[in-house]
């Protein structure tokens, strides 16, 4: 008679595969975390908290529509001679041309003669092709970008990728809510910088990857723009 051979219970083997991957998953979600949280950290240490004035001039200025005062801030630089000529990027085509004349009623004269209006921007990387066009079309070797303090370091991203050749000044425009509150008291503005730093390592990783040879999303090829009409000022599409 044959001794019996030790019982193998199926479970065990089975049961430490499952325990390592479970671990392996824990970890990696920790990691991953813990870098999301170092990055959001260092994505809210870009942002000013206060206006600064450019330290030196350029040769245009554009202001990237969507946020409350961008276009007032822009049009006060325009007017203080940081720029010889603004390009409002991101109009919306429905609104009226009158508009942005009634919110600046002192800057009739500069909309009528230095203004340039885009129609075609509907998000900040299309803000960056246009503005690619508007600057070359002009060329213009350095440009003001003028934008919200929280949509400034994916505005600098997709600008520098789309003119890697044309100098960048960035003016941050703080909202009224960013001075009067810490962002950390309210839900809304939490979110909202939650999803614009989303936004902004989006667009890190696709131009990473597009400068490393591998473009997820190719341009299209630029093209003479008819959208960029001047003397037609008005208020704009969010971004």
């Amino acid at each position: 008679m044959k001794p019996k051979s030790a019982d193998i219970s199926p479970a065990a083997p089975i049961a430490a595969p499952k325990g390592w991957l479970r671990a392996t998953i824990v970890a990696s979600l920790a990691v991953a975390f813990v870098v999301a949280a170092f990055g959001f950290i260092g994505f809210l240490s870009q942002l000013r908290g206060a206006e600064v004035k450019p330290d030196r001039s350029a040769d245009g200025i554009v202001v990237l529509t969507g946020g409350s005062s961008r276009v007032s801030d822009a049009m006060e630089l325009l007017a203080g001679g940081y720029g010889k000529r603004l390009l409002i990027s991101g109009v919306h085509p429905t609104n009226a041309a009158s508009d942005i004349s009634r919110s600046l009623p002192d800057n009739h004269s500069l909309l009528r003669c230095c203004v340039d209006l885009d129609r075609s921007a509907v998000n900040t990387r299309s803000n960056a092709a246009e503005t690619r066009r508007w600057a070359r079309e002009r060329g213009f070797k350095s440009l003001i970008v003028v934008t919200s303090n929280y949509h400034m370091p994916r505005a600098i991203v997709e600008l520098s990728h789309a003119m890697p050749d044309i100098q960048l000044i960035p003016f941050a425009v703080v909202g009224e809510k960013w001075r009067d509150e810490p962002w950390w008291t309210s839900g809304a503005t939490f979110r909202l910088l939650l999803s614009e730093y989303v936004k902004y390592v989006a667009a890190e990783v696709r131009v990473r990857l597009a400068d490393g040879g591998l473009d997820l999303a190719p341009e299209p090829a630029d093209q003479p723009s008819r959208s960029l009409a001047p003397r037609r000022p008005a208020t704009a599409q969010a971004n």
